[in-house]
C-alpha cells in the first residue's frame, strides 16, 4: 500500500512512518519545514520527502492518505484530498487501528516529560529482555531510532493531549486505548486549541475512561489538576508517586544524578545515572511503577535506567569549544525551562549559565506563558531572549521583569556576537526551542572556535 503522510516531519507523523514502512508500506511524505532530527531519519529510512503541500504530489493517488494535526482547510494538498475524495485518515487513528490492536499499550501523558519518561520506559522493558515496540516524539539515544514495532505485545507510547486532527479535536491520546498510563503532570498548555486548564483535565479525564479496570494509573500526589482528573471518575488501580505516595525516593545529590527508590516504605535499589532535575526523578518514578505492571521487578528497572542516555534535545551536548558547553533542550513551558536550568545549577555549581531562547510553541506565540518566564530563568546567570518577527506580544516587557540580566535579539549573529562577548572557559550556554533555531548551536560552535 502507498501511504503519503501529510506533514511528515513533525515529531508523532515522522514516528508513524517509520511504523508504516516497518509494516512494507510504500511510504512518502511532504511536509512545509523539512529539518532534523526527523527529517534525517526518515531520510535513513529510505522515506522520500517533498518540501512544500504542491497537490501534483499527490498524483499518481496514493491508497491512504495520513493527514497531520498542523494541517487545516485552505492548505491546497488538503483541499486536492477532499475535492478528490481520496481516502484519509489521522495519525491517531491509522496507529490505533493498525499498529496499537490487540497489544498491551503503556502511553506516557502529562504537559512535560513525556518524552523521556516514555524514553525511559521503552529502555527499562528493552534492558529487561522484553523487546518492547514504542513511539516516540523525539529520538531516545538507547535506540537511535524514534519508532519501532517492537517483537511481543508491550508498546509504549508517548501520549499527546493535541487533536488528532482537523477533522477530530479528540485529543490524540484518546485513540490510545493503554492498559497502563502514567499522568505525569498537567498545567495550561497548547492555548491555540484549548481554552482553560479545565478543557485539558476533560481530555485527560477521557482518556482514563477509556483504561481497563484490570489496568494501571500512575500519577503523583503533588498535581491537584490530575487529583481533579481521577475525582470526575476512575475505575482502574491508582499507583501514586513522590511525597505521601506508593513510590518515593530519597535523594543522594542534590542535582538528581544518584537516588534511592522506595516502594510501599521498602528500598529497591539506588539509581546512579547522567540525568540531572527533580522532574527527572520524577519520570524514574512514574517509569519504575509502569514496568513493575508488565513484571519487570524494581530492582531490574533500578538497572535500566541506570543506563539509560536520555534523549536527542533534551540537554544534549551538542559541543564543547575552548571549555564552553553548549546544550540542545527542547524546553518551551516556563516549567521545564525552571526545572531543566534547576538540574544544570545543581550539576555546575556557580559556573556560568547563559540561557538562550526561543518562544517557539504555539502557546509561547500566543503570549499564554509570558507570565511565568521570568521567573522560569533565575537559575540562569543570564538570558538572551530570541523575538522572531512575528511574535505578536512585548518579549522586551518580559525580559524586563527578569531578575537576572536579560536582552532581546532579533538576529541569530546578534546572539551568537553576545555570547561570544560573555562566553569564557567553564561557561554553560543552554539553547531552548521546540524547532530547528535556523541550526544557531553549529554556528555558535563555528563561532566560539
Amino acid at each position: 500500500m502507498h501511504i503519503h503522510i501529510l506533514g511528515i516531519c513533525g515529531t508523532f507523523m515522522g514516528s508513524m512512518a517509520v511504523l508504516a514502512k516497518e509494516l512494507g508500506h510504500h511510504v512518502t511524505g511532504s511536509d512545509a519545514n523539512v529539518y532534523p532530527p526527523m527529517s534525517t531519519q526518515l531520510q535513513a529510512q529510505g522515506i522520500e520527502l517533498t518540501q512544500g503541500y504542491d497537490p501534483a504530489q499527490l498524483d499518481p493517488a496514493p491508497d491512504l492518505v495520513v493527514i497531520g494535526n498542523a494541517m487545516s482547510r485552505g492548505n491546497p494538498a488538503v483541499e486536492y484530498v477532499l475535492n478528490k475524495g481520496l481516502p484519509y485518515v489521522s495519525g491517531p487513528q491509522w496507529l490505533a487501528d493498525h499498529v496499537l490492536q490487540g497489544r498491551w499499550v503503556l502511553a506516557v501523558a502529562g504537559t512535560h516529560g513525556k518524552t523521556t519518561t516514555s524514553s525511559m520506559l521503552a529502555w527499562v522493558l528493552e534492558h529487561a529482555g522484553m523487546s518492547p515496540g514504542f513511539l516516540i516524539g523525539g529520538v531516545p539515544q538507547n535506540f537511535a531510532v524514534s519508532a519501532r514495532l517492537g517483537g511481543t505485545p508491550f508498546f509504549v507510547i508517548e501520549a499527546d493531549e493535541y487533536d488528532s486532527a482537523f477533522f477530530d479535536k479528540r485529543s490524540k491520546f484518546v485513540h490510545y486505548r493503554p492498559r497502563t498510563a502514567i499522568l505525569n503532570n498537567l498545567e495550561f498548555d497548547h492555548a491555540d486549541i484549548f481554552p482553560d486548564l479545565p478543557a485539558i483535565e476533560r481530555q485527560f479525564h477521557h482518556l482514563v475512561r477509556t483504561i481497563p479496570s484490570e489496568g494501571l494509573v500512575i500519577h503523583p500526589t503533588t498535581e491537584p489538576a490530575l487529583q481533579r482528573v481521577i475525582e470526575m471518575g476512575c475505575w482502574t488501580p491508582v499507583q501514586t508517586t513522590g511525597a505521601g505516595g506508593q513510590w518515593q525516593v530519597k535523594l543522594l545529590s542534590a542535582d538528581g544524578s544518584a537516588f534511592e527508590v522506595m516502594f510501599e516504605g521498602v528500598s529497591q535499589g539506588v539509581v546512579e545515572w547522567e540525568l540531572t532535575g527533580q522532574h527527572n526523578v520524577a519520570n524514574a518514578l512514574a517509569t519504575l511503577a509502569a514496568a513493575r505492571h508488565v513484571g519487570v521487578v524494581p530492582s531490574m528497572g533500578i538497572a535500566g535506567l541506570s543506563a539509560f542516555k536520555s534523549v536527542k534535545r533534551r540537554m544534549e551536548k551538542v559541543a564543547e569549544v575552548h571549555g564552553v558547553t553548549i546544550y540542545d533542550d527542547f524546553a518551551h513551558h516556563p516549567t521545564a525551562i525552571a526545572t531543566t536550568l534547576d538540574g544544570l545549577r545543581k550539576r555546575v555549581g556557580d559556573a556560568p549559565v547563559i540561557a538562550i531562547i526561543e518562544p517557539r510553541s504555539n502557546s509561547m506565540k500566543l503570549g499564554a506563558h509570558r507570565d511565568g518566564l521570568p521567573e522560569s530563568v533565575n537559575q540562569a546567570d543570564q538570558v538572551i531572549w530570541y523575538a522572531p518577527a512575528n511574535l505578536g506580544w512585548d518579549l522586551a516587557a518580559t525580559a524586563a521583569l527578569c531578575t537576572v540580566p536579560s536582552i532581546v535579539s532579533d538576529s541569530l549573529e546578534g546572539i551568537i556576537e553576545r555570547v561570544k562577548s560573555q562566553a569564557k572557559p567553564g561557561t554553560q550556554v543552554v539553547i531552548m526551542s521546540n524547532g530547528g533555531f535556523g541550526g544557531l548551536h553549529g554556528k555558535l560552535a563555528e563561532a566560539l572556535r
